[in-house]
């Protein structure tokens, strides 16, 4: 998946309302992608909760081919920050 059908598919998870805290998606080369609320962008900046993830693994998160739990534990997703922000995130994704 390409950097804005990533964003397109966050954006759309989020749209019913997400959470307060911020949170950047760092997908390396691909790019980055903000979360705050409903508001998705991608834009750079401070968040309260920083997830590294390879593109291709956030597209199977999204697509729910891949486990958020079972990406931490084999360490396809690092988390940097609060982990309560990534464990509310969770439930939206």
């Amino acid at each position: 998946m390409s950097l804005e059908q990533l964003t397109d598919g966050i954006r759309a998870k989020v749209a019913g309302g997400g959470i307060e805290e911020s949170v950047k998606f760092d997908l390396g080369d691909t790019g980055i992608i903000f979360l705050q609320g409903s508001d998705v962008s991608n834009e750079d900046g401070d968040a309260d909760c920083t997830i590294k993830m390879s593109a291709e693994d956030l597209g199977d998160l999204l697509t729910g081919e891949l486990n958020p739990t079972a990406a931490f534990m084999g360490g396809k997703m690092q988390v940097e920050g609060d982990m309560s922000v990534a464990m509310k995130l969770g439930n939206i994704v």
